[in-house]
C-alpha cells in the first residue's frame, strides 16, 4: 500500500486501485510475463502495457504530460514509474476536477479515471494473475465496482476490441458470473 503525504480524494481513490493491481505484479513469476493471458492475443506483459498505455493516451488527451513512457521490458518496474507519475499530476486537486465531454456525457478526468480506469484495473488484475495460473479472487467491494461497471458501459462494453458476450454457466458464483459479463472464463 503506498502513502502519501500529498493526497486528494482523487489520489487515494488511484491508490486504492493501484494498490490491487501492484500486488498481483509484485508477486508475479519473473520467468512468466511472455505467458498468455486470458485476453485474446495478449501476454500478461501486454496487459501491463495496456493498463499504462490507455491510461497514458487519456492524459495525454487532456494535455497532461506523464513524461517519457516506462519501458515495457520489466512490467514491475514500468508499473512503479507510471504510478508515480500519475501520483505527481493527482496531487493537484484541479486536475481531477477538469470537465470534459466524454463517451457518457459531460463527465471530469476523476470521474472518468475512477469509473474506467478503475474498472480496467480492477479487471487486468485478474487477467494477469491467470497468466501465472493463479487463482484472483475479488473483494465483495471489488464484484460491486465491476458490475456497476459493466452496467452503465451497457451494450459499449461489447464493442470490437473490448469484451466478448459469453454465457454465464449454470450455478456459478458471483465471481464467475461477474467476470463471464466481461468476456472470460474461470
Amino acid at each position: 500500500m503506498t502513502t502519501r503525504t500529498d493526497n486528494t480524494p482523487l489520489l487515494d481513490r488511484y491508490d486504492s486501485y493501484a494498490d490491487g493491481f501492484s500486488a498481483v505484479l509484485e508477486t508475479f513469476p519473473a520467468d512468466a510475463w511472455d505467458n498468455a493471458s486470458p485476453c485474446e492475443g495478449w501476454t500478461a506483459r501486454d496487459v501491463v502495457t495496456h493498463v499504462i498505455e490507455s491510461q497514458r493516451e487519456f492524459f495525454a488527451h487532456h494535455d497532461l504530460d506523464l513524461g517519457l513512457a516506462p519501458s515495457s521490458d520489466d512490467p514491475v518496474a514500468a508499473w512503479r514509474a507510471h504510478r508515480e507519475a500519475v501520483a505527481a499530476l493527482l496531487a493537484d486537486p484541479g486536475v481531477g476536477e477538469r470537465r470534459f465531454d466524454g463517451h457518457f456525457g459531460p463527465t471530469t478526468i476523476g470521474e472518468t479515471l475512477v469509473r474506467f480506469y478503475g474498472f480496467d484495473m480492477i479487471a487486468h488484475r485478474w487477467d494477469v494473475a491467470a497468466a501465472a495460473g493463479v487463482v484472483h479472487r475479488f473483494s465483495d467491494e471489488e464484484l460491486d465496482e465491476l458490475s456497476a461497471g459493466a452496467d452503465g458501459f451497457g451494450d459499449a462494453l461489447y464493442a470490437e476490441g473490448v469484451c466478448t458476450r459469453i454465457e454465464v454457466p449454470e450455478g456459478a458464483d458471483r465471481q464467475t458470473t461477474v467476470l463471464a459479463r466481461l468476456g472470460r472464463r474461470t
